[in-house]
């Protein structure tokens, strides 16, 4: 069996959803599962209503309606007939929205958040599957969240495996064409959990880990992993073969073509994980797989924008030692802070992290219980890996560096 996952950028209107098609019936659909994330910018979108619904609760309902007038907008052009069942489909998928957002009692905003982001992938998934089906591509929709088991950690979940792969493993026919959700799931009381941002490779790795499956296949608006983000680099170079302890570390320092915790899975049954162009699907792409080592072996750049640069240091001038440092990541735990990069002295340590869940404030306040911190906002992470003199002399040019971090393969430098 194998497994597609098709991101927002790939479904983004009515031209990707019928390429969507076009990509199946060139490269074939047989014992396939479609993992589809939510349409363009929906996710966005949604955490606008979020937003709306705990601080602007007069543009809620205009927050809403962006998204409808989005998604019929594509429905309208996919089919043409208004008594399609499509419509009342996706009217019944924003009335529970809707209802939801109405009899909702819960103040925490990560329950919330988790309850709302959730249609993005559901009305996706109801329209593609819809068009298929129409299109002569026959599939079975699927609600992810009846089959991923998952904690109550809100916006972060984490999989429970063992119910997960029981359920998974009864609930898919093999040999039919099935389409699901990427990046939700359920926790034991049924409430929607997610699995973290851009979770929906996540979620193909889940699938294939349970059904053993023979391949993953991630759909992108680029030729495969590059060298580089060819947004932000010029001259990029694709990585033909990539081996899993690569890639992991490519993810973990936040290349944005692999979520960090997809290939986790996948090592441990040596699943092959391709990274192919929708825009050209016959193309070779990037394979993830068991190889010695990389091809070709390139420096390759991460960048990470809006970072926060913490420069802490001792008020009475004591070392900072094992009790102290405890204390820091102890209170970056509790703040939900994603960590890129720590430096330390005897009485200094500096952190770089990522502020994605907004707790900046209730951090600095532990923090200033007992050390003097200094903060930068807005500062970029650069993570160079197989570094070379000339790549990181590529990055520095014109920037001031606030912080460099080099290691045997590894090489990260904070600018301004």
């Amino acid at each position: 069996m194998q497994i597609f996952k098709f991101g927002g950028a790939s479904v983004k209107d009515a031209a990707g959803v019928r390429n969507v098609a076009k990509i199946l019936e060139n490269v074939g659909y047989a014992n396939t599962l479609i993992v589809i994330s939510a349409m363009g910018k929906t996710t966005n979108a949604l955490e606008v209503v979020v937003n709306s619904y705990f601080k602007e609760q007069e543009k809620l309902a205009e927050s809403i309606q962006v998204i409808k007038d989005f998604h019929y907008h594509i429905i309208r052009e996919l089919f043409t007939d208004e008594n399609h069942p499509v419509y009342w489909k996706v009217d019944g998928l924003f009335a529970e929205l809707t209802s939801f957002l109405e009899r909702n009692k819960s103040p925490k905003h990560s329950f919330v958040y988790d309850q709302v982001i959730c249609f993005g992938e559901l009305i996706s998934t109801t329209i593609i599957s819809q068009f298929l089906n129409d299109n002569g591509i026959k599939n079975t929709w699927i609600d992810v969240r009846n089959l991923v088991k998952t904690d109550s950690n809100y916006r972060d979940a984490s999989i429970d495996w063992e119910e997960t792969q029981s359920n998974i493993r009864t609930h898919i026919n093999k040999s039919l064409l099935n389409i699901t959700q990427g990046f939700l799931g359920s926790d034991a009381n049924f409430f929607t959990t997610t699995l973290g941002r851009e979770g929906s490779d996540y979620t193909a790795a889940i699938f294939a880990y349970c059904l053993d499956a023979e391949s993953v296949t991630i759909w992108k608006d680029v030729p495969g992993v590059l060298n580089a983000d060819p947004r932000y680099f010029e001259h990029t170079e694709l990585l033909h073969k990539i081996p899993y302890k690569e890639a992991i570390e490519l993810a973990f320092y936040g290349a944005s073509v692999i979520h960090p915790k997809t290939l986790q899975p996948l090592q441990q049954k040596e699943i092959p994980l391709y990274v192919r162009s929708f825009v050209n699907p016959t193309a070779e792409g990037s394979a993830v797989c068991n190889v010695p080592e990389l091809e070709p072996k390139v420096p390759c750049f991460i960048l990470k924008k809006d970072q926060i640069l913490l420069s802490l240091s001792s008020r009475d001038f004591s070392f900072i030692v094992e009790e102290g440092i405890s204390y820091i990541f102890k209170s970056l735990h509790k703040a939900q802070m994603k960590v890129s990069v720590i430096q330390n002295s005897a009485i200094s340590f500096s952190v770089c992290v990522d502020n994605k869940f907004d707790t900046l404030a209730e951090l600095l306040e532990k923090l200033e219980e007992r050390f003097k911190v200094s903060v930068t906002e807005k500062v970029t992470l650069y993570t160079i890996r197989h570094a070379t003199p000339a790549a990181i002399q590529a990055v520095e040019t014109g920037k001031t560096v606030l912080l460099k971090q080099v290691a045997a393969d590894t090489v990260q430098i904070v600018v301004a």
